[in-house]
């Protein structure tokens, strides 16, 4: 089947448009990670029904052997490649983007933490979906740091998390029910099911009927496999999460938990309910200024203790290079506002005009029902760094933390907008190790990143209250000494990494970039259980291939993007 056949094909069958423009097939060949591949065709589906429509044709044709796959895709925010296809894009922006109800009224008595919940199309930008919530006073806590640009859809798919994670847990945990489309075409809903509803499940004569018989008989056999599988962090968006779906406590089984971050591979969702909280409206901080690695462990045990909403951090390359580029920070605001802040940096920008930069900078922030409570807990994790000596400083309302932040979260970009012809290349970017391990770990990472400074410049930030840390280096990939450090380095990040007890990803997930390593991670026969649940929902291999299953460091290397050289 030609294109021009698939394209009148989906049109015979489908409300929403088909397109094979060579602009818009360029723009979708792209998110913001560092690989391209050029889609076949662009769909933008109206409902679920166009979904199934769609599935049906692509299925038919594969049946037939034709090679042509559908990839979903929202915002197109993801880092690691996870929407990028050469067959169909199936995009959900455009019309599958509406809210539906948002609620306090919770009836029956979720669990306690849950405050409310909101009804999603795949399609919403989380601004949009925040700013519904925000009218009942809820949020969907795990929202990641693009929050202002990135989609539900992908939010969902990802598992994303963010700063407020460490606190209130990734999206995982407030993914209640999808409305999914099969790889057969069909609709069903996944949800929290009594064992006695599952078992009912397991009788249809369908797809359906048949990936609850199959995942329920794969859990039970493998229990003692995956659960000693399972990363023993805080985060995780590596792999499937087949220790997610069975809970044993609450004597429920739940194949949304494993929809939640499978990146678009096993079913196409088109509706989630999502558990909402209540957020704390008043918070405080306390910055600490850490000189010795050795004694990080200690200083986030204590903290931990008392219980922060975010605890955060940046290394000394972040510090120094926004106070050398503070000037094109602070442009971006309005005149008063970049005074006072640029006055409110002095005493960071004479640490560096003194030589007196510390190897970290901690940011714990507690939010409290009151300004005094959130307070009181700040200066309470104060005290129990008494007796370590530390230079801290409390800062007692969001307007004085906020020059913090402004670095935490806007370093990045205020590099990449200034080092002109270098690309970010988030290829090291996520990875989480437990917090004990930082006094090996950081040092030895630092000397390794170091071997590799001719080729890059990076920084080092993350969430470093659950270990998860993020690395996107700015490079020339002009340069085949450059672009092969994106293979050479992973892989040794990576094994030590695990070696301290880590996982690659703790929020952007696998990919492109990060598949091929699974098999380092997790092991030859959780492998094998990756591919049967990928067998199990999409046996034609419809959805998102090479992404969690089948992924190599040949897509890797192939599918890099190829930056022309500067005039």
């Amino acid at each position: 089947m030609t294109t021009e056949d698939l394209k009148n094909a989906l049109k015979g069958v489908m409300k929403g448009e088909v397109s094979d423009d060579g602009a818009t097939l360029a723009k979708l060949s792209r998110d913001t990670s560092l690989f391209t591949r050029m889609p076949e065709l662009v769909v933008y589906p109206v409902d679920a029904n166009d979904v199934s429509e769609l599935v049906r044709v692509v299925g038919a044709e594969r049946s037939r052997g034709t090679e042509i796959s559908l990839a979903a895709r929202s915002a197109g925010t993801d880092m690691s490649g996870g929407p990028l296809t050469t067959g169909v894009v199936v995009s959900f922006t455009e019309h599958m983007n509406h809210m539906g109800e948002v609620t306090s009224d919770l009836g029956v008595r979720p669990p306690s933490e849950i405050d409310g919940y909101a009804v999603t199309e795949p399609g919403v930008f989380y601004r949009d979906f925040e700013k519904a919530t925000l009218e009942k006073g809820l949020i969907l806590p795990s929202y990641p740091a693009s929050r202002e640009i990135a989609a539900m859809g992908g939010i969902v798919a990802n598992n994303s998390g963010g700063e407020r994670t460490l606190k209130y847990g990734k999206t995982e945990k407030y993914v209640e029910e999808v409305d999914v489309v099969l790889s057969d075409g069909s609709q069903t809903t996944f949800k929290a099911l009594s064992y006695a509803e599952l078992e009912e499940k397991k009788k249809l004569n369908t797809l359906e009927g048949g990936i609850y018989r199959e995942m329920d008989a794969l859990l039970t056999e493998n229990a003692g496999l995956i659960e000693g599988h399972r990363p023993k962090v805080s985060k995780n968006s590596a792999g499937y999460a087949l220790w997610s779906v069975k809970d044993s406590t609450a004597g429920s089984f739940n194949l949304a938990k494993l929809v939640c971050g499978s990146q678009g591979t096993l079913a196409l969702w088109t509706q989630a309910k999502l558990g909402l909280v209540k957020p704390k409206e008043h918070r405080a901080m306390l910055v600490c200024f850490l000189y010795d690695l050795n004694i990080l462990p200690e200083i986030v045990r204590r903290v931990l203790l008392q219980k922060p909403e975010s605890f955060e951090s940046y290394d000394d390359h972040t510090f120094t290079l926004a106070v050398k580029f503070m000037p094109q920070m602070l442009s971006q605001m309005g005149l008063i506002k970049a005074v006072r802040l640029g006055i409110d940096f002095i005493p960071e920008a004479a640490m560096v005009a003194t030589g007196g930069v510390p190897k970290m900078i901690l940011m714990a922030e507690f939010a409290e029902d009151t300004i005094e409570a959130a307070d009181a807990k700040a200066l309470a994790a104060k005290e129990a760094l008494a007796d370590l000596h530390l230079q801290t400083k409390i800062e007692k309302n969001e307007k004085e933390s906020e020059k913090y932040w402004i670095v935490r979260r806007e370093s990045f970009n205020l590099l990449r907008k200034n080092l002109h012809g270098l690309v970010s290349s988030p290829f090291i970017d996520d990875f989480v190790v437990p917090p004990s391990s930082y006094p090996t770990f950081l040092p030895k990472l630092n000397a390794l990143l170091d071997e590799y400074k001719d080729n890059m410049i990076y920084t080092v930030a993350g969430h470093i209250g659950d270990g998860n840390i993020h690395i996107i280096p700015l490079m020339d990939l002009t340069k085949e000494e450059n672009r092969q450090v994106i293979l050479d380095l992973a892989p040794k990040v990576y094994k030590m990494v695990i070696e301290a007890g880590g996982t690659t990803t703790g929020e952007h997930n696998d990919g492109i970039v990060r598949t091929p390593y699974l098999p380092m991670l997790f092991g030859a026969e959780m492998i094998e259980l990756f591919e049967k649940t990928k067998k199990m929902f999409d046996p034609q291999g419809i959805f998102n291939p090479g992404k969690k299953v089948g992924g190599t460091f040949a897509d890797i290397k192939h599918d890099l993007i190829r930056p022309a050289p500067s005039a």
